[in-house]
């Protein structure tokens, strides 16, 4: 995995990410939060997407929205704990809707606070 630099001005500038949102709007909005803290998003609204760029994409982390377009994103979370890749999950829902292999993992639900957000985000992917 590639390291970092942090900037004290921008603690997660360099960091890759993977959005893994449906919402158009909600997706939009982490792209620019995240973007203005120095960081680099690759969105994906769909599960083959999100698959696909977890699969192959150098990445930092990522966030996923436990349920893309009514497909789980599991199979992504397995596909970045397989390369040793942290995520966040996202979740409209509560924390029970985690499947067991992947409860230890850390959960936001929505609605978010943007800054408590980006202090997970460098807690969890600066660690």
């Amino acid at each position: 995995m590639t390291t970092t630099t942090a900037n004290p001005s921008q603690p997660l500038a360099g960091l890759r990410l993977l959005v893994a949102e449906d919402e158009m709007v909600v997706a939009m909005s982490l792209d620019d939060l995240l973007s203005l803290s120095g960081c680099h998003v690759t969105k994906a609204g769909r599960l083959a997407k999100a698959l696909k760029i977890a699969a192959t994409d150098t990445l930092h982390g990522a966030l996923l929205d436990i349920n893309l377009r009514g497909e789980s994103v599991f199979p992504v979370a397995a596909e970045l704990d397989r390369r040793g890749i942290p995520f966040i999950f996202l979740s409209g829902y509560s924390t029970h809707h985690v499947e067991p292999p992947w409860q230890d993992r850390p959960v936001l639900e929505k609605p978010y606070d943007h800054d408590a957000l980006l202090e997970l985000i460098g807690a969890t992917f600066r660690a």
